[in-house]
């Protein structure tokens, strides 16, 4: 079933992993205080770490990283906590576009319109509650076309970011109204009442009418949701912006959820102002159909060469996952309590401009090397601003490294929303030419 999302919900389930894996280690602890501990003589892989780092407490911040980006192909989009529409042409990653499928459902089965031939179409409105955005404001032009695949949609059918249902091909936006300004902050008024933010996509009334039509003449067809959806397949919108200039266009993220995210009939009958609504609840389907242009960039470079991800490497929605491998680990001393393993992974972001990294990053791993399952490893990285970087609790991963539950794979990095935001990140990779780079510490006492 359909879920509103919260915050947390939202990192759990925004990845696209199978399930998550919560590392835990099962190793011998003996409390002993670091004062006592003696430095011991460790046969650590060379050139990976320094031996003359070896702290008295057994500390370690000189590995080697290896840094680089993938390709995600089959990203699943179903049922996402947002719905995102929209294009823009980012200068680093290229261009992204963002289209909406979805069902709609009876406000109330077996509506009654009376005397169809006193009725007078006013407007055929689709409303889309803003909930944020990526990029920014202004004008896009917009498209919506009617479901028709033999098929429609199905809550128990999985849906790819490249996923596609066919459609009439007919553009039902009321000619002249296809340019909307999207901006989440603006007012919206329907009727004497302002309401949360919204855009108002004007669609052709005929179609209304035809609806009000089969509702009178066929009126099974309005008996039941499970019916009037074979009748009614759904909406497609998208936009349709031409070509774009660096830096132009945005995403916007619209509550499917809220009751104000609807599709409403307004008429007149006998000079009485009426409405019908169709909605979007808990058990419509839907999904976001994205693509990602990569093509002639930096980004792209990285994908298929990852010796240049040690320059810079990246993250980015929809598309593809950092990566950041620690081979240096496998040659610390296996009988150790660790007590702290940190990564900071230092980005090229400047407060306030428009492609922010988000708050969070998701990380996982693989069990072993030839597992293609990513399992998450129970917790997050955060972005700390006076370091710009993400910081990454890894003490339970590299525990369970060190202590066989595990093969060291690679750790696998995205941007906590994956399935839902337009978010970006560019990291520092090794060799950056920038100040900061990523950086992997551990403390631990052996025993």
């Amino acid at each position: 079933m359909k879920q509103k999302y919260s915050y947390n919900m939202i990192a759990n389930t925004s990845t696209g992993w199978r399930k998550g894996f919560v590392l835990s280690a099962t190793f011998l602890l003996l409390i002993v205080a670091f004062s006592s501990c003696k430095k011991k003589s460790h046969n650590l892989g060379e050139n990976t770490i320094d031996q003359t780092s070896l702290l008295n407490s057994g500390g370690v911040d000189t590995f080697s990283l290896t840094t680089f980006t993938i390709r995600e192909d089959s990203v699943i989009t179903d049922n996402p906590a947002f719905a995102i529409l929209g294009s823009y042409n980012d200068p680093v990653f290229g261009k992204v576009n963002s289209e909406i499928y979805t069902q709609f459902r009876l406000s109330g089965v077996n509506p009654n319109f009376g005397d169809v031939n006193t009725i007078v179409m006013d407007s055929f409105v689709l409303g889309l509650e803003y909930i944020g955005y990526y990029g920014e404001v202004g004008p896009q032009t917009v498209e919506v076309f009617e479901i028709n695949d033999a098929n429609g949609l199905s809550l128990d059918s999985t849906y790819y970011a490249f996923t596609t249902k066919s459609t009439t091909g007919f553009n039902l936006v009321e000619p002249g109204k296809e340019v909307i300004d999207f901006d989440p902050q603006t007012i919206t008024v329907i009727g004497t009442d302002t309401v949360d933010a919204q855009i108002r996509i004007y669609l052709d009334t005929n179609m209304a009418k035809n609806m009000i039509l089969e509702a009178t003449n066929n009126p099974t067809t309005f008996a039941s949701n499970e019916a009037f959806v074979e009748y009614f397949k759904g909406l497609h919108i998208r936009t349709n912006n031409g070509i774009q200039s660096p830096d132009e266009g945005g995403l916007f993220y619209f509550n499917l959820n809220d009751p104000a995210s609807k599709l409403t009939m307004y008429y007149t009958q006998d000079g009485v102002s009426k409405s019908f609504d169709l909605v979007i609840n808990s058990s419509c389907a839907d999904f976001n159909h994205v693509d990602v242009d990569n093509t002639a960039t930096q980004v792209e470079t990285v994908i298929n060469d990852t010796i240049s991800g040690q320059t810079e490497f990246y993250a980015q929605s929809f598309s593809s996952r950092a990566i950041v491998q620690i081979p240096g680990i496998n040659n610390l001393p296996k009988n150790v309590v660790v007590h702290k393993a940190t990564l900071e992974l230092p980005i090229q972001y400047q407060t306030g401009t428009k492609y922010s990294p988000g708050s969070d990053i998701s990380v996982a791993t693989r069990i072993a090397a030839d597992d293609p399952q990513y399992y998450g490893i129970g917790n997050l990285g955060s972005y700390d601003i006076t370091k710009k970087a993400f910081v990454i609790d890894l003490r339970s991963w590299v525990q369970a490294v060190l202590s066989g539950e595990i093969e060291n794979t690679e750790l696998i990095i995205s941007p906590v929303l994956f399935i839902t935001s337009g978010d970006r990140i560019i990291f520092n990779g090794p060799n950056t030419t920038n100040k900061e780079k990523p950086k992997f510490s551990i403390v631990f006492t052996e025993y």
